[in-house]
Formats: structure tokens, sequence, C-alpha cells
């Protein structure tokens, strides 16, 4: 049974006459009382009473008007929402982001989201370098907020902006009393290494900022996240180069010093699988570019 004869049926009920539902219509009159004769007898009953003063639902008619009433409903309900899903203001969207960038970008992007798609239903996933690629990959998270971008065959990328790289050090340390520190005072210091992928832009910052300064540091530990790194700096284990949004949210006792002379940035970008994309993801990223840039 199409949702068309259903239509019809609606509609000459509400109208109590066949004639004035087809004016409503904007068709025949003959072709509507064919339709409505066709439907009687798929049902094999009587919809109708005729009667000199219109059209009464039969007892039938009665039972089959409040369903499909409600069928209708819903099948309204499901082209409007599949023509907000294809406009991109509704659906289910997993957002992936980097720890470091949690407490400085999702504070100002999650409420222009939550204003701008109040249809769509988001999540939030915390990513790290190790786990990002397999995640926008696997298309776990449908477009990450990464940092730095992941360079991979098929793999989208928009820029958002850049994080300029600092030093954290504990709050007692003979660095924490200088306003800016030379890159050079870090030779022979050990160094809490976040980790590096080739898949990744500004996978050789540290290494380059280091290289460019003839600085050689010891590596005391390599981490995933800069959350550890700053535990480890926090627990005097070493100093962290870590962007500098990590100072927000940061723990008491670790303080952030800009380098001297140094204008060693991380690129920041929204990353999708570019075979993956939606009209949702198009609009996550259009939001994006305009609060974050």
């Amino acid at each position: 049974m199409d949702l068309k004869g259903l239509h019809y049926f609606v509609e000459v009920a509400d109208a109590r006459s066949v004639g004035k539902a087809a004016l409503r219509l904007h068709m025949a009159q003959p072709p509507l009382s064919v339709q409505i004769r066709k439907l009687e007898s798929r049902l094999g009953t009587a919809l109708f009473r005729r009667a000199s003063d219109g059209m009464h639902l039969s007892d039938a008619g009665q039972a089959l008007y409040a369903r499909a009433k409600e069928a209708l409903a819903l099948a309204e309900d499901g082209f409007a929402a599949a023509r907000a899903v294809a406009a991109g203001s509704r659906g289910h969207l997993v957002i992936g982001y980097m720890f470091a960038l949690g407490y400085s970008v999702l504070p100002r992007l999650v409420p222009q989201l939550r204003h701008r798609l109040p249809g769509a239903e988001l999540q939030f996933v915390e990513m790290s370098v190790p786990t990002y690629g397999a995640l926008l990959w696997d298309v776990k998270v449908n477009v990450g907020l990464c940092m730095p971008p992941l360079l991979r065959e098929g793999v989208e990328t928009v820029p958002l902006g850049r994080e300029p790289m600092v030093l954290a050090v504990p709050a007692g340390s003979r660095l924490a009393h200088q306003r800016t520190v030379a890159v050079e005072k870090l030779q022979g210091e050990a160094l809490i290494s976040l980790p590096v992928t080739p898949q990744s832009e500004g996978a050789s910052t540290v290494t380059s900022l280091l290289a460019r300064h003839g600085v050689q540091a010891r590596t005391a530990h390599r981490v995933e996240t800069v959350h550890s790194a700053l535990a480890l700096v926090l627990a005097g284990e070493g100093y962290a180069i870590v962007p500098a949004c990590a100072a927000v949210g940061s723990p008491r006792g670790v303080v952030f010093r800009p380098l001297k002379n140094e204008d060693a940035s991380l690129p920041v970008a929204a990353c999708w699988r570019r075979d993956a994309e939606t009209p949702l993801v198009r609009r996550f990223v259009r939001i994006a570019q305009e609060t974050l840039q």
C-alpha cells in the first residue's frame, strides 16, 4: 500500500466529500474516486458510508484513519530528516580532538556547534598522536581536530591555525625565573618527548628546533600525550617543549616560557577521511574555521 493512496483516503475523510478533496488535491474527481475504490477493494471492506450530508467513515475506515495519519506524519518526518541530513544540519557526528587542544578549543567551539547545529547529535572522542591516524582512517571519528595534521593519502585537511611551541618547566626550576628561555639553555638537559609519526606534519618540529640551535638534549621519557608530559615535568623528571595551548588547564606547579628568538609552531587542522565526507562534516569544518581562525 503506497503513501499516495493513504493520503487520498485521509483527504476524503477530512473533507467528507470526494469532490471537495479533489479540489484540495488539484485533481479531477473521477480519478480520486477510482483510488478510493481501489483501496477499499484491496482491504476487502468499505471505508466510507455514503449519506446525503456527505461521506462518513465506516468502523473499518475509522480504524484506518488514525493509523494512516500517523503513517503520513512519520513519513513526512522521515523526509524532513533526510533533507536535514543532506543539508548538513542533522545527523550523528563523532568529533575527535587532541588532548592538548581540549581546554583551549572546545569551550569556544562546542557552544557554536550546539547553537548552529541544534539537530545534530555530537559525540566527542579524545585522540593522541599514536591513535588519531587509525581513528580517522577507520572512521571511528568522522572529523578530527588534529595537531599536527595527519598526512596520509585519502585524508583531507583544512588549516585552523598554528600553536607556538613553548617550554614547560617546574615552577621552582632555574628556567622558571626567566621571561624567555634561549634554546641553547637546554643543552644536556632532560626532555620529556612527545610522540612523532611519519604521517604527521610537524613530526620533527622539536628535533629541528634543537638542531637549528646546535643543542643536544637527553630524552628522559617518551609519552603519548601532553597531559603525561606535564605530569612528568611537575614530578621533576625534565622539561618539555609543548604547544602553547597546553598551558590552558595545566596543573599548578608547571609554568610555560616562550622560546627566545624562536618561532617554531605546530599547525592545527580539521582532518577527515575524504571518501567518508558528509554534509555534516562540511558544516562542522565551516563552523570550526569561523570560530577558531
